[in-house]
């Protein structure tokens, strides 16, 4: 809910705290700076990712325990990055690695499949409601490889996905992400731009893109492109979209959107790298209740290892079955990365688990709501279950186009500094949220918002 606006906010306030802030912050990471130096020699960049960059140095992790991680320079911090959301186990949960350091010891990879293989899918059959499942290495490569199912199902080469969301960095779904508010185009007809250089165009042209909450709008548009001949084989979308801090579907959307891919023969696939094991035991399909075709996950699934996996009922996974859709990963199932998703699914993210991350999110919304309100701040906080943000908005932001008009990017920087020059380690960048993980405590969480109340306080003063 939005709070009842107050303060003016003063933007050379804003500026020079955050001047501040950035001082603090080089100062205390020193020696990232010197690995900074050392790491661009050998690495674009000095990192192994791109989402990894910070300028004038990013900050260079040594280790983690539990809901704490350490820099290089010694500075102990809570973790509410968490790996981008991976580690909803925590570091290190002593049930993972015990069950990572006894398959170490009888072999790390075979390129054949193991018992746990069977185990992980039985569990994730059981908590999804999809009955057959298939194994990658990252959400990149589950994405990926649900659209060449979807499309070797239908037959169809056009795909939908949500203006503004992240599917990963292979081509298809590079499409119509970070785009300039000028560059949105008409709501009925979203601009399909690629997501940096070295993207085909013929790629990003076969990519429609529709606004999240809005199913009228996507059925339009699946109207024009059955009239075209490019009906789409799937859907990709988020059910929650998690890259514009935590947009939720509003009643009764999603419903919808089923009822709309049904009635065109579209496979419906979720995109659950993000909400998968995070939110729920079954993710975002068990939280609201809509099956879809396909569900894509990651991140979480490997307790720490890359891993990654594709569910759906047999009628979408009919290609594979038959042989007509070639699924295929030298590492897919690997021993030791299944070794600990089945250490975490039959021993950490129990109902008790799931019980814990909601009270620590409801802990978290309430008290950064009552520190909006007490001090008038443009904001509302938003979360489902180990996610969650306070989102700078006066607006409440419904699609990529609301948050890019909306959404108060230099609120948002400011808070990032705050956390990390007091000991909460959080992803940089207006689009991310806190993450959660069954180790946070309450008592984390009260670290949270007190820093919080420090920097409203401050920028209020």
């Amino acid at each position: 809910m939005a709070s009842a606006v107050t303060a003016v906010i003063d933007e050379k306030k804003v500026a020079e705290l955050t001047a501040i802030e950035e001082k603090k912050l080089n100062d205390r990471t020193a020696k990232s700076g010197v690995m900074f130096e050392r790491a661009r020699k050998s690495m674009a960049n000095g990192v192994a990712s791109s989402y990894q960059l910070r300028d004038p140095w990013p900050i260079y992790l040594e280790r983690g325990d539990g809901s704490r991680v350490w820099d290089v320079d010694g500075n102990e911090m809570i973790d509410f990055h968490n790996g981008f959301g991976s580690m909803v186990q925590g570091h290190a949960h002593p049930a993972i690695v015990e069950a990572v350091q006894k398959r170490v010891a009888m072999g790390t990879h075979f390129a054949a499949p193991v018992e746990d293989d069977m185990y992980v899918s039985e569990e994730l059959a059981r908590r999804f409601g999809l009955p057959l499942w298939r194994y990658v290495n990252s959400g990149s490569e589950a994405t990926m490889d649900a659209i060449r199912i979807a499309r070797g199902a239908t037959g169809r080469d056009t795909i939908m996905k949500i203006f503004g969301s992240y599917h990963g960095h292979h081509d298809y779904v590079m499409v119509s992400i970070s785009v300039p508010y000028d560059k949105i185009g008409d709501r009925d007809d979203l601009a399909s731009l690629p997501y940096g250089a070295g993207i085909p165009k013929s790629s990003s042209d076969m990519t429609i893109a529709v606004p999240f909450n809005d199913a009228d709008a996507m059925e339009r548009r699946i109207e024009r492109l059955a009239d075209e001949g490019r009906l789409p084989a799937c859907v990709i979308m988020e059910p929650a979209m998690m890259n514009l801090g935590v947009v939720l579907p509003l009643p009764g959307y999603l419903e919808r959107v089923r009822e709309i891919t049904k009635k065109w023969g579209i496979l419906l696939i979720f995109d659950e790298v993000k909400t998968g094991l995070c939110v729920a035991a079954g993710g975002a399909t068990e939280k609201f209740g809509v099956k879809p075709d396909m569900v894509t996950m990651a991140k979480a699934l490997g307790g720490g290892l890359p891993a990654g996996a594709i569910g759906g009922t047999e009628e979408a996974m009919e290609p594979v079955l038959s042989g007509k859709v070639y699924q295929v990963g030298t590492y897919n199932g690997n021993p030791l990365t299944m070794a600990a998703a089945r250490a975490s699914l039959e021993h950490v993210l129990t109902p008790d688990a799931y019980a814990h991350l909601d009270m620590l999110d409801n802990q978290l919304q309430s008290g950064c709501s009552e520190v909006l309100q007490q001090y008038g701040l443009p904001g509302y906080t938003v979360g489902i279950s180990s996610k969650g943000c306070v989102t700078f908005s006066e607006e409440k932001i419904t699609d990529y186009e609301s948050f890019m008009a909306n959404q108060r990017a230099e609120l948002t920087d400011l808070a990032w500094l705050y956390a990390m020059n007091r000991g909460i380690f959080m992803t940089p960048g207006r689009e991310e949220e806190w993450t959660l993980s069954v180790q946070h405590s309450p008592e984390d969480a009260d670290r949270y918002i007190a820093m919080f109340e420090e920097m409203a306080h401050d920028l209020t003063a």
